[in-house]
């Protein structure tokens, strides 16, 4: 906000050496003390108002002039333009700021500087092309009374950002929990058109995802508006500066937020335990809006919606996940094999009992997370491969895997005989070491359930 100098007054050197308050005092009619001459008679009620009248028509045409030369001047010393009405019209670019001439300084000796109001609909109108609405129907297991175990179909709504496309597919990155246990994936483009996809890869860790929706799929009249999303810098962000969310909130399509970054890299533990580096904006982060944009004012991508801070006692506290620390990430899952489901006579089998590693125990016992493998099942595919019984699993073809029920979703999208690789932890020497280890899938046995 530009602050007007309280002072200006004082350092401004009159017209005059009569100030405005002489110049009223001497407009107003006195009588004398001694009147050298009677009146003949005395004025009438009519030329008395009259007279009164014409000093107040007189007091304020001088008072105005002479705060006008006052404004005048002050505006010449601190460098201002007198402007007309047509030239005070904000000609700033949207995301942009007024820095006021070196003369105008506040009381630290830093220029001035005047936010210019935005209308940020031109950034939006860009970039919304890029942003997808997503639709997800998900598995959810609960515990019954009874100790049993129950799967419902859970439908759930999430945001993904388009930020590439190969020869056969439009890639799309998102949460991986937006996409987690999901039965079946839909992505619905800046035209409303709907087209079902698929997952192309995850990464629990980073908390992101990218799937993928066949082209030929892709109406033509919505091939002709989306676009790929523009990326930006979000290692050049700074605390203060401008941003909009565009996501699809509580699943009704796409919404635009405004806010300003509030944090840098701030510490936030996930669910899973998992800490992660995140930028804070208290522009509104709604359920639905997970996956979505963070825009700078550029209209560039700096960030992926993740999360909010829930709590009846905070308000404006939502994050991202900076986009300049996980374009590595991306890239490498933009390049995995898209995930179809094979069918389940047909699906690959490990052979192993294992056991989950999560933060807790990873703490507490000073072991890598991911599946600790407690047996390998004799005649399995593990059996015939190089994988060891107290290995721990954090890899499966690439893709990193932090529990039993990440290993047996991951075997769904893979068929009996085909060989992937597995990254495992070894205990040797005390110490754990890194190993890569091929396994040729067997088929899994219609009596089995692991």
């Amino acid at each position: 906000m530009y602050e007007e100098n309280n002072n200006i007054g004082e350092n401004m050197e009159p017209a005059s050496d009569r100030t405005a308050s002489d110049i009223i005092e001497t407009n107003r009619v006195e009588p004398h003390s001694q009147p050298t001459q009677r009146s003949a008679r005395k004025p009438s009620v009519a030329g008395k108002i009259a007279g009164i009248t014409a000093a107040a028509v007189l007091f304020g045409t001088v008072a105005g002039g002479t705060m006008f030369g006052v404004n005048t001047a002050a505006e010449y010393l601190t460098g201002k333009n007198h402007k007309t009405a047509a030239e005070t019209e904000s000609s700033f670019p949207i995301g942009t700021v007024e820095t006021q001439p070196d003369a105008a300084v506040n009381a630290g000796g830093s220029p001035v500087v005047r936010v210019v109001q935005n209308d940020v609909s031109a950034i939006v109108e860009q970039a919304m092309p890029s942003v997808v609405a997503i639709n997800n129907t998900m598995l959810y297991q609960q515990q019954t009374w009874f100790g049993q175990s129950q799967t419902y179909e859970v439908p759930s709504s999430g945001s993904g950002i388009i930020v590439g496309q190969n020869d056969e597919e439009m890639l799309i990155v998102t949460n991986n929990h937006v996409v987690k246990d999901s039965k079946q994936l839909s992505v619905t483009f800046i035209d409303n058109s709907q087209v079902n996809a698929a997952i192309k890869g995850t990464d629990s860790e980073s908390d992101l995802a990218v799937i993928a929706v066949q082209i030929k799929d892709i109406p033509a009249e919505a091939m002709g508006q989306i676009k790929v999303a523009a990326m930006g810098d979000s290692e050049a962000l700074k605390v203060g500066q401008g941003v909009i969310a565009i996501g699809n909130a509580l699943g009704y399509g796409q919404s635009v937020t405004v806010g300003y970054i509030s944090a840098l890299d701030r510490e936030i533990k996930a669910e899973n335990a998992t800490i992660r580096n995140l930028l804070q904006t208290d522009a509104a982060i709604n359920p639905g809006n997970s996956g979505g944009a963070l825009l700078n004012m550029k209209g560039e991508v700096i960030g992926i919606n993740a999360a909010k801070y829930s709590s009846t006692e905070v308000e404006g506290m939502g994050y991202a996940i900076p986009i300049s620390k996980v374009q590595e990430i991306i890239g490498s899952l933009m390049n995995m094999k898209t995930r179809v489901t094979v069918a389940e006579k047909s699906q690959g089998y490990l052979g192993i009992q294992g056991q989950n590693i999560d933060e807790s125990a990873s703490a507490m016992y000073d072991m890598p997370r991911g599946v600790y493998v407690f047996k390998i099942v004799e005649g399995g595919a593990a059996a015939d491969s190089d994988l060891r019984e107290k290995d721990i699993i954090t890899k499966f073809d690439g893709q990193t895997i932090r529990s039993m029920s990440e290993l047996k979703d991951m075997l769904t999208y893979y068929q009996g005989g085909s060989t992937i690789a597995l990254t495992v932890q070894s205990l040797e020497n005390g110490e754990y070491v890194e190993r890569t280890v091929e396994v040729t899938l067997g088929y899994r046995p219609t009596s089995e359930t692991n």
